[in-house]
This record gives C-alpha cells, sequence and structure tokens, in this order.
C-alpha cells in the first residue's frame, strides 16, 4: 500500500531558514488525509515583500504565532521515520534543514522524494512542472497554491496521479529513472540526486567573463547543469545577474533556446516588440521545441527565484 507524507513550506524572506508556514498530508493506503498547517513566526517577525506577495501572509498573521521550535514538536511525529515527498526538495528541504541548523534542533530520520522531479519523468507535454500549472494539466483541483495545507495536499495527489500513470512504487522509481532519494538522520543531509553523470559543458560564449568557483556549485539546487536562458525583462536584477546565479550553483546560461536548452524563464514582456500574442522569438521557439516532444520548461521569474 502506498503511505507517504506530504509537505510544504512557505518562508518569510530570502533567507531559507525564515519558515512561516508549514503544511503537512499524510496518505495512508493510497488515501489523502485532511490537510494540517501551521503558521510560524520567524525570527524577528521580519518579511520581504517578494515573499508577501507569493504566500499573503504578513506580520500581522504571524504576530501571536509560536516559533519554529514550538511548532516543530507537533511536525516531527508526522515526518519521523517516514516516506517525505515535497514539490521542489531543492526549497523545502534546505529550508528546513537551515532552520533545524538555525534553532541547534536534531535532524530528524526520514528519506524524501521530490515530486517536481518525478512529474517531470512522466507527465509529458505540460509547459511547466510547477506545481499549480501541471496541477490544472492534469485537471487536478488542489486548492490555493502557496498556502502550505494546500500545496503539500497537492503534492500528495501529484505524487499519487504518478505513480498511477507508472504503476509502480515510488521506490521503483529510482531504479526506472536514475535517481536516488533524498535522506535526513541526526548529522546527515543527502540531497535528492540523479544518478547519471553530467554531460554538458558548463561555458557559454557569452559568459566566459563571469568567473565562478566549482567547489560551490549546488548539485542539490534544481537549476544544477541545466541549461537555461532568459526572455523579457528581469525584475529581480539584471538578466545578467540571474544568469551568475545559474552559473555560480552549477548551471548552464546561455542566451538562446535551443534543443539543449531546459529551461526558459519568461520575464516582462515588451508587447510593442512582441505584438499582440504577447510572446517573444525565444518564447514561440520554446513552444514549438515542447510542441515537437521535446523536454523543455517555461518559468515565470517568480517561479525561477523560488526553485533557487
Amino acid at each position: 500500500m502506498t503511505n507517504f507524507v506530504a509537505i510544504d513550506l512557505e518562508t518569510a524572506t530570502s533567507v531559507r531558514s525564515s519558515i512561516c508556514q508549514i503544511g503537512i498530508t499524510e496518505v495512508i493506503n493510497g488515501v489523502p488525509q485532511m490537510p494540517k498547517s501551521w503558521l510560524i513566526r520567524p525570527d524577528g517577525n521580519n518579511y520581504d515583500c517578494m515573499n508577501i506577495a507569493i504566500h499573503g501572509i504578513t506580520p500581522e498573521v504571524t504576530e501571536n504565532a509560536p516559533s519554529f521550535s514550538q511548532v516543530w514538536k507537533e511536525v516531527l511525529p508526522y515526518l519521523q521515520n517516514k516516506i517525505v515527498v515535497a514539490h521542489n526538495t531543492s526549497f523545502d528541504m534546505y529550508a528546513l534543514r537551515d532552520a533545524l541548523d538555525k534553532y541547534g534542533i536534531e535532524y530528524p530520520t526520514f528519506d524524501y522524494f521530490c515530486s517536481l522531479r518525478i512529474a517531470r519523468y512522466i507527465i509529458k507535454g505540460c509547459y511547466s512542472h510547477s506545481l499549480d500549472v501541471v496541477l490544472d494539466y492534469l485537471h487536478i483541483n488542489f486548492g490555493v497554491h502557496h498556502k502550505a495545507d494546500a500545496d503539500s495536499l497537492g503534492c500528495a495527489l501529484l505524487l499519487l496521479e504518478c505513480l498511477k500513470r507508472e504503476e509502480s512504487s515510488i521506490e521503483d522509481l529510482e531504479t526506472k529513472y536514475n535517481f536516488h532519494r533524498g535522506i535526513f538522520a541526526p548529522n546527515k543531509f543527502i540531497p535528492q540526486l540523479s544518478t547519471k553523470k553530467p554531460n554538458k559543458s558548463t561555458c557559454r560564449d557569452f559568459i566566459k567573463g563571469i568567473e565562478v568557483d566549482p567547489t560551490k556549485f549546488d548539485e542539490g539546487n534544481y537549476f544544477f547543469n541545466k541549461v537555461v536562458c532568459f526572455t523579457g525583462k528581469c525584475e529581480y536584477g539584471t538578466r545578467n545577474d540571474l544568469l551568475r546565479k545559474v552559473a555560480e550553483i552549477g548551471g548552464i546560461p546561455t542566451d538562446s533556446v535551443t534543443n539543449d536548452t531546459d529551461v526558459l524563464v519568461v520575464g516582462q514582456q515588451d508587447y510593442r516588440r512582441v505584438g499582440e500574442e504577447g510572446m517573444s522569438g525565444k518564447q514561440k521557439k520554446a513552444m514549438n521545441i515542447l510542441a515537437n516532444g521535446k523536454e523543455i520548461e517555461i518559468l515565470s521569474e517568480t517561479e525561477f527565484i523560488s526553485r533557487l
């Protein structure tokens, strides 16, 4: 029988330890249970405007909420010695790790999987595997996106759909798609990673001037070894600033869309240039690549930032 726990975390600032909400959905014998959520007062009750815009949680909402340490005592029994799933573990599991480190709390023991990465293997034809987009593509209703309880339910429903399509267990997917599970244990944190060896160059002509330190590459990051391109005006930095971030974590920034491109990030478009369709040449090319059955993911700038 399929048993696992789906988790979702929301944060107050760009600091990953600033968790302000945790959502949990248990799946028992293949049946999702009622989602649960906890509001948390982050350190100093400080929030970034961008984070508020994403999830709608404000300092007023968490002013009298308990601390992470207090909430963790309630959350731990749902996770301990379980199979845990999150949609984009390169954010949620790192945020959990950083919060545990910040408050000096011993790591729990559980194995975990990323529904985002798994969905990319199994759900074909979807332009993005962000939770709201892929669930809408599958006609699965899960509630309001970026509410931790709803997102944990959505994560659970997505993984169940993937398992149904594969007629397989979570464990069997590791072998079929060549990845290994992530692990939390006392004094141990191992991200979910592909076991395939990288086969792409980490250099493109137009970014040869960017110097990066390979020892700081993050194999657990969603964009590691992915070819990433941008189009449109970027709101959270210049295009080169964001391409530098891709290079610094071990991704492969590029300035053109080809069959090798893994991700196209779409910023604000100038409609005087893109016309009534509202799509740049890069975006049209990406849609054509997708229509021809090749893998490419199209993200908004906010989605890109949330996965860094």
